[in-house]
């Protein structure tokens, strides 16, 4: 990962990289063209998205939005080379991009607390974190993994040291944990909620209820520092017509989950009302108002990464994310 973001830190300072539309492009009805990439296939994360398309906000505040897929690519590095205008993003790797001088900034956190965890069919017998040694963790490469896992068991006297981790990559969690692996990291809010209505039992271990500093927003909607400082006010409407949708979603969650089955035919329909329900009340929490960020969330998860060897220098946490463009 940081040789990528050294990689692609290069292509944007030669300017080799295609522009986003950043606020210069119309249609015919005048709308202004503006192209949001998701993280990953169509779920409740982004349900707001397609509420704000479906009922219009978008249009309301003079906006186009074209939603696509993030390819071979990713989410990020198409935010961060202008191939997007905006995107769905993560605390963890916008962190990381930062240090590395990739101009990539939170500008809305999707849910306020952390609904990330180590999960296991109940009969593997993984009820905290120190029953992950002997046993055989499926993950998808990443560093920061090791360090989470580690940081949890120290909490209990153990060691990764003593854990089998191996790359799992995109393999489904289920066909995972019978096949290869004892147990993963999952977001209860889909795969949770799909092992419920499967009737299959696990246990969760959950990153915020063990660390403060694992409590950090993901995901998150990404842009550049290119968009905010040459088009504010396309970040602004973009904004307030993707709040008004998420805002629909924490009001209205079977609505809403309605919305998105209709938007994208292909999934489950069971599973999106059964996963809305859950997490429609968490995306706004205890916050003032949904999106909000706090600096204290962000400089503690880059803390963790730092004190873990993870970062290479200490994060400016206040360039990271910006609350500015929120609706009051």
């Amino acid at each position: 990962m940081k040789k990528f973001w050294l990689v692609l830190g290069a292509i944007i300072l030669l300017g080799a990289a295609g522009c986003s539309s950043g606020g210069d492009s119309n249609n015919e009805a005048g709308l202004e063209k503006v192209t949001f990439v998701l993280d990953w296939t169509p779920n409740t994360n982004h349900t707001g998205i397609y509420v704000a398309d479906e009922e219009g906000y978008f249009e309301e505040e003079g906006l186009d939005v074209e939603i696509v897929m993030p390819g071979e690519a990713g989410a990020d590095q198409t935010v961060a080379s202008g191939q997007a205008d905006f995107g769905v993003s993560y605390q963890e790797s916008i962190t990381e991009a930062r240090v590395q001088d990739i101009p990539l900034v939170s500008i809305a956190a999707v849910i306020q607390h952390n609904t990330s965890g180590l999960a296991a069919p109940v009969e593997k017998g993984i009820q905290s974190p120190k029953d992950f040694a002997g046993k055989t963790y499926g993950g998808w490469g990443a560093p920061v993994e090791e360090a989470v896992l580690d940081a949890l068991m120290k909490q209990e006297g153990e060691s990764v040291s003593d854990v089998e981790i191996i790359n799992i990559g995109n393999t489904d969690f289920f066909t995972a944990v019978e096949r290869d692996v004892d147990f993963a990291w999952i977001y209860y809010a889909w795969t949770g909620i799909e092992a419920e209505l499967r009737g299959e039992e696990i246990d969760m271990i959950y990153l915020n209820e063990y660390s403060d500093k694992l409590d950090y927003y993901t995901p998150v909607i990404s842009t550049s520092e290119k968009m905010i400082e040459e088009n504010p006010e396309t970040v602004e409407k973009f904004l307030a017509a993707v709040s008004r949708g998420y805002q629909f979603a924490i009001d209205n969650p079977a609505d809403a989950a309605n919305i998105l089955i209709e938007s994208v035919p292909d999934l489950d329909a069971e599973l999106v009302k059964a996963s809305q329900e859950w997490l429609s009340p968490r995306y706004q929490d205890e916050a003032s108002r949904w999106g909000e960020q706090s600096a204290a969330v962000w400089q503690n998860y880059a803390d963790f990464m730092y004190e873990n060897d993870l970062l290479e220098r200490e994060l400016e946490a206040d360039k990271a994310f910006t609350n500015q463009f929120l609706p009051e």
